[in-house]
């Protein structure tokens, strides 16, 4: 019987267990995108915790129109390359994987004034305060040109270059919660009528040729993988109009690209609140039945009878983990070992430690944590 401490791996990649660090906003570089030392201390901590791997925070990917919130950190100039450097060495050292999550904020930035989207759609909701940037209605972004999609394209391909020369051992894109990849397959949010609008496959086209780019440039055993999900973090109880027919049909998509692995998201309500269908199917598990890649499930996982649930019914691979894991970074070292796991507390997600006088969870949290 498989368990959730086997060995694993993804493309060529072992992984020493089946425990991920789900991708989670720190805002705690520089304001220059640098990552700092505080950073390293941070990402270190889950790999000499046992994980098997970390997916990192989301990282801009270009100068332009990508950058989401202040002090997010980037992959775009050689300083953010040097110190990410720094970062994935400890991590390499404890034998964990180290994975890149790049993202573009699309029409959601906190950081910039003027913002470039699929379509010329204001995003619902309002920004987070707590992030930097105001707390304010988002501003109504431009519709994306051709060279804007062009310039996208480029800055993903760019940045995982730089990721590569930085020491990570592969990237994810952030198709997922939102941001501007997920607003291009959001019909509402996409209103082109253009190549990157209308079907499905017009729709995911964008995805595709930034696959495609980071293919041309990177070695054969370098991860590239992607993550999707149906909320976001401005419309978290959003589903897909289709339920698992849209599912299937998005699937059906990424089953052409030369993707590594699967990541869908489900930190807000739980892979059983979000990644469940009336028809009894789930989207990690149609995930695994028309993908020959590893799958990785999000959701209240560090509930291990669930993660093991969805590996013995094969609906996923790989699980990833947040809140338990802020709270405690050793999560892994304590489950093999019966030990007591501390409680995750609401104040881990808040942007600035420096409020709270208790100074456990000023170790744990940089300067900030929101699970999107």
């Amino acid at each position: 019987m498989k368990t959730l401490f086997d060995p694993s791996s993804i493309n060529s990649q072992v992984i020493k267990n089946r425990f991920l660090v789900a991708p989670m906003t720190r805002v705690s570089a520089d304001l220059k995108g640098v990552p700092t030392m505080e950073m390293q201390e941070y990402y270190t901590a889950f790999a000499v915790g046992g994980f098997g791997g970390i997916i990192t925070e989301g990282i801009y990917t270009d100068d332009h129109y990508a950058r989401a919130y202040p002090n997010q950190p980037g992959l775009v100039h050689w300083t953010q390359v040097e110190a990410w450097k720094r970062i994935t060495a400890k991590i390499r050292d404890q034998n964990a994987l180290v994975i890149a999550q790049l993202m573009h904020a699309g029409s959601i930035s906190q950081a910039l004034a003027k913002t470039k989207a699929p379509s010329e759609i204001i995003p619902l909701g309002k920004k987070l305060g707590h992030y930097g940037g105001g707390d304010g209605p988002f501003p109504v972004p431009e519709a994306m040109g051709e060279d804007d999609i062009r310039q996208v394209i480029n800055g993903f391909v760019s940045s995982a270059e730089n990721a590569l020369a930085a020491g990570f051992h592969g990237i994810e894109l952030h198709a997922a919660n939102g941001y501007l990849l997920d607003q291009f397959l959001t019909p509402y949010l996409n209103l082109r009528t253009d190549e990157y609008g209308g079907t499905m496959d017009n729709r995911f086209r964008v995805i595709c040729e930034i696959i495609a780019g980071i293919r041309n440039q990177v070695p054969a055993n370098f991860i590239v993988g992607l993550r999707i999900s149906e909320g976001k973090v401005n419309n978290l109880a959003y589903r897909w109009e289709g339920g698992s027919k849209t599912a299937k049909a998005l699937l059906h998509e990424i089953q052409k690209s030369p993707v590594d692995y699967l990541h869908i998201a489900a930190e807000h309500f739980g892979w059983e609140g979000e990644c469940l269908y009336p028809d009894g199917s789930s989207l990690t598990g149609l995930a695994k039945e028309i993908l020959d890649i590893p799958v990785i499930a999000n959701g209240k996982m560090a509930d291990l009878s669930l993660s093991q649930k969805l590996l013995d019914t094969e609906q996923a691979d790989l699980f990833a983990i947040g809140k338990e894991a802020l709270s405690n970074p050793d999560f892994v070292h304590k489950v093999a070992n019966n030990m007591e796991i501390v409680p995750f507390d609401s104040r881990l997600l808040y942007p600035n430690p420096s409020l709270f006088s208790d100074q456990k969870y000023r170790k744990y949290l940089m300067h900030t944590t929101s699970l999107c």
